[in-house]
């Protein structure tokens, strides 16, 4: 049975008939009834769910970062739904079974906000990084826009990120991983604007290994 939302002029949530009524991301909309699958599934389509699983997976447990790095899209699609599509369109390589992800071509945060020059990572040996930057002025950006960090170690998984560090005045900002011998770290850096209007695309920084 279905539930007339708000009225009679209000959305329908539920089935009427053949008629499925549901909603994304608070947009009501109508669907038709799931028919059972009859045709065999192609090996195009199998690469398909092969490179849908991978980017799910891959994506997981960046879902805090790439909520704030795609933030522009949370009205539409989705962040991380505009994230995945990112993904699947532009850091896979190989053919089909062999496809894999390159962490380089990916982006962890899109949008026009400019990066600051001289972008830098270091290795410390307190277990941290050191991210610097230029201080200068950059223009259509403001010095109290804040960094964005991203380690992320694909292989156990697990991220270390800062979305609000310092300010782009400072230059610099460190980020904490605890890492173990053997890790090895994919870092990304980018800037968040002052009043969270946008952010800069990411940087891919290249990997840090223990």
């Amino acid at each position: 049975m279905g539930r007339l939302v708000n009225g009679i002029n209000g959305p329908i949530v539920g089935k009427v008939g053949t008629v499925i009524g549901s909603s994304r991301n608070g947009k009501p909309y109508l669907k038709g009834p799931y028919k059972p699958r009859t045709k065999k599934v192609s090996k195009a389509e199998l690469g398909n769910r092969s490179k849908f699983s991978q980017a799910q997976f891959w994506l997981k447990p960046l879902l805090k970062f790439v909520r704030e790095g795609y933030r522009s899209y949370k009205m539409t699609s989705g962040a991380f739904v505009a994230a995945k599509a990112y993904l699947l369109r532009n850091a896979f390589e190989g053919m089909t079974p062999d496809m894999h992800i390159n962490p380089a071509l990916m982006k962890v945060s899109v949008g026009k906000l400019p990066l600051s020059n001289d972008l830098a990572v270091e290795k410390k040996a307190d277990g941290t990084l050191l991210f610097t930057w230029s201080t200068e002025d950059v223009p259509d950006a403001s010095r109290y826009d804040q960094v964005m960090m991203l380690a992320y170690n694909i292989e156990e998984p697990r991220t270390a990120s800062v979305t609000t560090g310092q300010l782009r005045r400072t230059g610099s900002d460190t980020l904490s991983l605890h890492p173990i011998k053997g890790d090895t770290w994919h870092i990304y850096m980018a800037f968040n604007s002052f009043d969270r209007t946008t952010q800069s695309d990411s940087v891919y920084m290249g990997t840090i290994s223990y």
